[in-house]
């Protein structure tokens, strides 16, 4: 990292991206430290002044434990600090978290996956390809960033955002360097790649497996375009690709790829260099077969994969971590053994009741081809059981997922109870409502805001001929409420405890 350079330095690179408005007070302060927490605030600290809930208290704390100097976009009035006022906080973030940590991405050989769905487990399943080849032989296990948890080589912590800010995303990179760690895998949003968050990072492999509408609303994305947009950026910044043939909008997804070499993945086309067939659940254990050809120095191959994870939706996930593996080499070995135990927390998994009579699974699935996915995989392997499902929908965003949801799971579900998820500043009811409105009169409906209790009722009341589906939250143990993360108990801390009793 670029520590004890001056305010002046900084000052120059922003300038040299067009950034730059003004400066005031010591230049020639040293920085030994770059945050946007004041929390992480220590003597010597460049603190950036950024967010729509951002307070002046935050700065004058941030002085008071040793920040020499904040960057903004406006001009605070506090003493003994220098300022340096941008046009673009977003933006002058991303220059300054590489400017204070250098160009990562040249010595810690990253791994990206984007996708509307898919991009938790895809991290998860590569993560542990290559956990069993790095451990196999003899190497630090992989880093990796999710929207589950984040693992840097000295902490694995549960994960606040899908993709994180630039800082935190760089210091977790060079927190995994300095513990030695060769890899890291991540999952890259839309809103990481539109805002800049990935910004000077250049991955080794990039995958992109599935395209659909989601994140649109006013501070998210304004159409579905601005969306797709901003998922293809990700070809722009990878030195290799894989991608899936089965994606709706596929050929404008390899004509974007096309800036660099890829290969394809398909359960439905023969043509793609994986090709996954002679797909099989048993009991809820998934097998099937890989075909690899046109894969260069890798050679070709038809092998057996058996899965760890629940579902056969997960076999085209399978696929995007093979193709990951042998992109960069793996052998085939860690590649079958990583996946046979390979599961993703809070995905498609499964609890039962003592007697095993008894069965509920929770999922992240909070978007309409994630729903698609999950409810027609489990009609599909559970065709004599009703599905019940607790869920909700996000406030302030993504106010195009409200119609989807409740039809999708007005089709499949006998009976639904809406719920909180991450409600922030709308009233969550209204939202339940709104939902509600969509779901057709052949599903039954009952509202209970507050989410533990709406999961744990619903076990309750289920039969022994009834799946309970609890989406959306999974592990995550917080509720946006309001500008404030209240901690409450996760689905899966409820599903253990309520089939315990069953």
């Amino acid at each position: 990292m670029m520590k004890n350079n001056q305010v002046q330095f900084y000052i120059d690179q922003l300038k040299a991206e067009e950034l730059f408005v003004s400066a005031s007070g010591n230049t020639d302060a040293l920085i030994e430290y770059v945050t946007f927490d004041s929390r992480k605030v220590q003597p010597g600290t460049l603190f950036i002044c950024k967010g729509a809930h951002f307070k002046a208290e935050y700065l004058k704390d941030s002085v008071d434990k040793g920040a020499v100097c904040y960057v903004s976009e406006n001009e605070y009035d506090v003493e003994g600090v220098a300022s340096i006022i941008v046009s673009d906080i977003r933006k002058a973030m991303s220059v300054l978290a590489i400017s204070y940590y250098g160009k990562l991405s040249d010595r810690l050989k990253m791994i990206g996956i984007t996708g509307t769905k898919g991009k938790s487990t895809i991290t998860y399943f590569t993560k542990q390809i290559f956990d069993d080849y790095l451990l196999g032989t003899g190497r630090k296990r992989i880093a990796y960033c999710s929207g589950i948890q984040n693992y840097d080589g000295l902490a694995e912590v549960e994960s606040q955002l899908t993709t994180p800010e630039n800082l935190p995303l760089f210091e977790h990179m060079n927190n995994a360097l300095e513990s030695g760690c060769e890899y890291m895998v991540m999952e890259v949003s839309s809103q990481g790649l539109k805002y800049g968050r990935v910004a000077g990072i250049e991955y080794e492999v990039a995958c992109f497996n599935n395209i659909g509408e989601d994140h649109i609303s006013p501070v998210e994305h304004p159409d579905f375009e601005d969306y797709f947009k901003s998922k293809l950026k990700i070809f722009e910044q990878t030195r290799a690709a894989v991608i899936n043939m089965d994606s709706d909008h596929y050929d404008r997804i390899a004509e974007a790829a096309k800036v660099v070499p890829y290969l394809t993945y398909s359960t439905s086309n023969e043509s793609a260099n994986l090709y996954g067939y002679d797909i099989k659940s048993v009991e809820g254990k998934v097998s099937f077969k890989v075909k690899g050809s046109d894969l260069g120095s890798y050679g070709e191959f038809d092998e057996a994969i058996e899965l760890a994870a629940f579902g056969t939706i997960n076999v085209i996930n399978a696929l995007a971590a093979i193709g990951i593996a042998v992109t960069l080499g793996v052998p085939m070995e860690y590649i079958k053994s990583g996946l046979s135990k390979a599961v993703t927390p809070g995905r498609m998994q499964v609890f039962r009741s003592k007697d095993g009579k008894h069965i509920g699974l929770v999922d992240y699935a909070h978007n309409e081809l994630s729903y698609k996915m999950l409810l027609g995989s489990i009609t599909k392997e559970f065709p004599d059981k009703d599905i019940v499902m607790v869920f909700g929908s996000s406030g302030g965003k993504a106010f195009n997922r409200r119609e989807p949801l409740g039809r999708v799971a007005g089709e499949y579900c006998k009976k639904v109870y809406l719920t909180e998820d991450d409600g922030a500043e709308e009233d969550v009811r209204s939202i339940c409502e709104e939902i509600m409105h969509h779901l057709g009169t052949g599903c039954e409906a009952h509202i209970i805001v507050d989410r533990p209790t709406a999961v744990a009722t619903a076990i309750r009341e289920a039969d022994e001929n009834t799946i309970v589906i609890a989406a959306g939250k999974a592990m995550e143990t917080f509720q946006k409420r309001g500008g404030h993360s209240v901690k409450i108990k996760s689905d899966v801390e409820v599903m253990t405890e309520e089939y315990a009793k069953k």
